[in-house]
């Protein structure tokens, strides 16, 4: 093979590599991803979480508390989006420094901290007041479920 042909397959390949690697989520396929940090299948399009790494690869989570508790598995430059799933908008997620979290009996989650994120603070504040409970930000949550912050 000629030095010329060589390069244009390394350059096509490194592009393809590249391409692959897209920080964008990819939809959760509920009823047959498993969560990665407790391995139950994902069926609640209310409460699920995903991550993604610097690199594309995705961690799709059954709650949110799932994602909490894995974060400090994680360094802080290998994350590249960390989303959760908006409770008045199954199966649509958002980034968490931008959502409000409720923890809230009323509500309850996948593996029991009551927690659900939402899009729009309005829509969490009406949750609050029709379900009770506290809202926080992101920042805030590890600390009120008691884990450590090892991540975003």
């Amino acid at each position: 093979m000629n030095r010329l042909a060589y390069c244009f397959l390394a350059i096509s390949a490194e592009a393809l590599l590249l391409a692959g690697c897209k920080v964008e989520p990819e939809p959760i396929v509920y009823g047959s991803d498993a969560c990665h940090f407790c391995r139950m299948t994902i069926v609640d399009q209310t409460h699920a979480a995903q991550l993604v790494t610097a690199k594309g690869k995705q961690f799709k989570y059954d709650a949110i508390e799932c994602l909490v508790n894995n974060l400090p598995a994680w360094q802080v430059e290998d994350i590249g989006l960390l989303l959760v799933a908006d409770y008045p908008n199954p199966g649509k997620m958002v980034e968490v420094e931008t959502a409000t979290f409720l923890i809230s009996e009323e509500i309850r989650s996948p593996m029991g901290a009551n927690l659900s994120a939402f899009a729009e603070r309005s829509a969490s504040e009406n949750a609050q007041r029709q379900h009770g409970g506290q809202l926080f930000n992101w920042d805030e949550l590890p600390a009120k479920l008691k884990m450590p912050h090892g991540g975003h």
